[in-house]
């Protein structure tokens, strides 16, 4: 029994050395990128990279891949007729009753988002390459198409709805995974994400479940300046959701919720610092939104920083 505990103890201990390092990786590509091509959404690397590392490597129950997967050509838009397209969900796998379901909703994380595949080993390397190309499927905005995206959730807000309607089909259809979806805090501000809400609730999907990178920020600005969403864990739960609020970059805190049970659908609002790892972007505060830099020197200045994290 205690050889039996031991190594139950250290099975746990690597699967969060694992997140963390995964949770480093996405930080360090996103940056590597950023500088080689004088642009990207730096903040939302450092305040959602533990999230998204948790997600995939620990909480979501999807399909394991052989191999990293390469990016397909765009095939063209939806249509009526027979199915000429995959979507970016290949990325996770095949479809099961039993596996679970990730719909991201912030598209604009879609850098983000790739480098979680491949630092997880769904997504090539290389595939990175094809980033912002016309012909490509790996779009800056991420779209149905992009690596990891299943649905394209346009303007913010759109994928709790989908989500919730996934959801219900599901439950109906009597498959047991469960339906996740990632989120920013900006989205609290649309009206739909509080209708989606609502239903959520109404048709009690205990088998849907949210992570929010709550950042503070959005593209014009801080939160509390632009409109604020707070108290926001009072009001979710007075639209009857189960709400666990968590510091978004504690692995062992964002596991335990993630993996709680709960006969309510359910929501982790993750508080993060959209400096994390990169404590020069407080510089540019508050136009953290997007990072483009201004001038050879403060490159440099960014390359100094990456090459004092990579050693």
């Amino acid at each position: 029994m205690a050889a039996e505990r031991d190594e139950a103890l250290h099975t746990v201990v690597d699967e969060k050395e694992r997140i963390r390092s995964i949770a480093a990786g996405i930080r360090e590509r996103v940056l590597a990128h950023t500088l080689a091509n004088n642009g990207g959404y730096m903040s939302q690397a450092c305040s959602s990279a533990e999230l998204l590392a948790c997600l995939y490597g620990g909480l979501l129950n999807i399909e394991q891949l052989d191999e990293p997967l390469v990016p397909p050509a765009f095939s063209g838009v939806p249509k009526v007729g027979p199915k000429t397209m995959t979507t970016g969900g290949v990325f996770h796998g095949a479809h099961g009753p039993h596996l679970d379901r990730l719909i991201s909703s912030p598209a604009h994380y879609a850098l983000v988002i790739y480098a979680a595949l491949i630092e997880t080993g769904r997504l090539e390397e290389a595939g990175l390459e094809k980033f912002n190309k016309d012909g490509g499927t790996v779009e800056m905005i991420g779209a149905e198409h992009s690596p990891g995206f299943e649905t394209t959730t346009g303007s913010l807000a759109q994928a709790i709805s989908q989500s919730g309607g996934i959801a219900l089909a599901r439950r109906l259809k009597g498959e047991t995974g469960r339906t996740w979806v990632f989120m920013s805090d900006g989205e609290f501000q649309e009206g739909q994400t509080w209708e989606a809400f609502n239903a959520s609730s109404f048709w009690g999907l205990s088998n849907l479940r949210v992570i929010v990178d709550v950042n503070g920020g959005q593209c014009d600005g801080p939160m509390d300046q632009v409109m604020t969403i707070e108290p926001l864990a009072q009001r979710l739960e007075a639209f009857g959701w189960a709400v666990r609020t968590v510091d978004g970059h504690d692995v062992d805190a964002i596991l335990e919720a993630g993996r709680e049970e709960s006969d309510l659908p359910l929501i982790i609002l993750c508080y993060t610092d959209p400096t994390r790892g990169l404590p020069l972007l407080k510089e540019r505060y508050p136009a953290l939104h997007y990072l483009r830099f201004t001038s050879d020197a403060e490159r440099a200045k960014y390359q100094e920083a990456y090459e004092g994290i990579i050693k």
